[in-house]
């Protein structure tokens, strides 16, 4: 982006707000001070509080962008149950400008259908992030694999040939697989805004038995982001934060002088050195701009993180004005799963789930072994309890079923984990006893593998599609820690009850919570404050961001959150308890 640019792009921004800060792109400066933003933000909640205070109580609707592009596909349509018989034909498939029309549907058959079995855009992209995704997409076709400027730095980076400065206008984040696929994803979405907010092209590791392809298509047009096979550093998954190119070796022994070094290594897996973890510092104006080639090994989602350094905060408001979206936005335009996945998940759906009046999905993770836990079942049963998720059972005894003419309200839950042995507990409880509110309540699970495999292909497949499967339910129970869950309530935009962490072998009170927000958690963070590096002085003791908060789940992760939203769910729950008091005095 030129800074000729960037005073059209913040008059075309109708949400921007400025911070006093220096902007990684282009090196301006805005004309609002950091204060104002929180002048703003006081403002916004006390305007609540008077219109909340003095209207009545109303649903209002937020509707979408008018203008965006739009394709309407009618024939995805047919059959899709109690959800399809809504108005489908006029479905925006390019979600607000999102994705962009032309890639072939019959290879990727998810891009364009996927939107046929979810709910509209809860959080639609900002103008600008649509604006910077085309001008990324034009990066990576340019500087991608197969082009004369990708065979020049891949040259130079065996030659061993260094120093070079954005030569052909092209750098390079190469991101590396490993762990578990929620792990992966993940690391891929968090990691291609870190390629956005720098101006490199996004290369991912294909994994050990080049399973990227066989799970997802690719996101952009006319070119690929799978690494080349014959990329041309060895090795490169077997790099340490020993290694003289970690970025913690260059910040700290080196003074960030890169002489000599074809690449930085960047380390944020979740228990990096705080050397290594000085990268979320990094304005990339220090000296990662001057190598064209950086590694980047991380297993969890690293964009909180980014939002801590004041280089990006400016540029990522702009990119998104709802901090509750990140990942929400970056997956549905990333990561879209091939045909033989998606063609997994609508079966399933159609088969049993599409024609429920409600779906529930109960996500399950046990990190104390394989087998089945008694303590879990009961922590499961009190969370859909507690929450009124599932109804409660009639005892032995009760009297007459209705009628088979009757109507009875429907729920579909679908269970997901390891093992078994939940589905079946839960599924056998509604089978022998009625609900007390005549509900009917179905329990199904795709797949029960007893073990988590990495990087084999069948495995990841099923993985992947219930991951999908998850994000596709109106309701969400997760587990405390697990990457898989986050990605599931995420991706489908679902604000989820996070199940806590049993500890002793013993079901936690209270079971759950519902979370602050959709997005995932990030478990690995700096713990230091940017401006002053001090790495002896916590995070979450200093920070001053009202949308970055500490976990439910982790009580040292970080995660992201809509400080505006917030607000309102407390100003609307002050309102209800002030009108029910009224009316129970007069």
């Amino acid at each position: 982006m030129s800074s000729t640019e960037s005073g059209t792009e913040a008059r075309d921004d109708p949400s921007c707000l400025g911070i006093e800060e220096a902007s990684p792109l282009t090196g301006k400066k805005v004309t609002k001070a950091a204060a104002d933003f929180r002048r703003w933000s006081s403002a916004v909640n006390a305007t609540l509080v008077v219109v909340i205070m003095t209207t009545p109580p109303i649903l209002i609707l937020l509707g979408g962008r008018l203008g965006a592009p739009t394709v309407w596909i009618r024939s995805a349509a047919a059959g899709l149950g109690t959800r399809g018989r809504q108005d489908l034909s006029k479905k925006d498939v390019l979600l607000g400008g999102l994705l962009v029309p032309g890639f072939d549907e019959q290879s990727c058959a998810s891009r364009y259908q996927s939107v046929y079995y979810r709910k509209n855009m809860t959080r639609p992209p900002s103008p600008y992030l649509v604006k910077r995704l085309r001008e990324q997409e034009a990066l990576q076709r340019w500087c991608g694999p197969g082009t004369a400027p990708y065979a020049r730095a891949s040259e130079r980076l065996k030659s061993g040939q260094a120093g070079v400065d954005d030569v052909d206008g092209c750098g390079y984040l190469v991101l590396i697989s490993y762990r578990g696929l929620g792990n992966r994803m993940l690391a891929m979405a968090s990691a291609f805004l870190y390629a956005l907010l720098t101006d490199r092209v996004l290369l991912v590791d294909r994994g050990y038995g080049n399973t990227l392809p066989e799970l997802f298509c690719e996101p952009f047009p006319g070119t690929t982001w799978a690494l080349p096979l014959d990329f041309p550093l060895d090795k490169f998954r077997e790099l340490t934060e020993d290694a003289p190119e970690s970025y913690g070796n260059v910040a700290v022994n080196r003074s960030g002088s890169v002489s000599g070094l074809r690449f930085v290594y960047l380390n944020l897996d979740h228990a990096a050195s705080p050397a290594n973890l000085l990268v979320y510092c990094d304005d990339h104006r220090r000296f990662l701009h001057r190598v064209q080639w950086a590694i980047l090994r991380s297993d969890q989602y690293i964009a909180p993180g980014l939002f801590l350094n004041p280089a990006y905060q400016e540029e990522l408001h702009r990119l998104f004005p709802r901090k509750d979206s990140v990942f929400y936005i970056l997956s549905r335009y990333l990561l879209h799963p091939t045909n033989d996945i998606w063609g997994m998940v609508t079966r399933f759906y159609q088969s049993y789930l599409q024609n429920a009046d409600e779906r529930l999905g109960i996500q399950i993770r046990v990190f104390d072994g394989d087998k089945p836990f008694q303590h879990v079942l009961d922590q499961i049963l009190a969370c859909t309890s507690q929450e009124h998720l599932l109804p409660a059972v009639v005892s032995a005894g009760g009297g007459a079923p209705p009628l088979p003419t009757a109507r009875a309200r429907s729920k579909a839950v679908l269970m997901t984990g390891l093992s078994s042995w939940y589905h079946d507990n839960i599924r056998e409880m509604y089978w022998q006893s009625a609900t007390v509110d005549g509900e009917v309540v179905s329990v199904h699970q795709p797949s029960h593998e007893e073990h988590q495999l990495w990087f084999h292909s069948k495995h990841d497949m099923k993985a992947l599609a219930e991951i999908y499967l998850l994000s596709l339910t109106d309701k969400i129970v997760t587990s405390a820690w697990s990457t898989f869950g986050y990605v599931g309530y995420s991706l489908g935009g679902l604000t989820p009850y996070i199940m806590f962490k049993p500890k002793n072998m013993t079901a936690p009170n209270p079971p759950c919570t519902r979370a602050m927000s959709m997005e995932p958690c990030s478990f690995g963070v700096p713990h230091f404050d940017c401006k002053t590096k001090d790495i002896n002085k916590d995070v979450l003791q200093w920070n001053p961001l009202p949308h970055v908060r500490a976990c439910e789940d982790i009580f040292w992760g970080i995660k992201l959150t809509d400080p505006i939203i917030d607000g309102v769910v407390f100003y609307i729950a002050i309102y209800t308890t002030l009108a029910c008091v009224s009316l129970s005095r007069g």
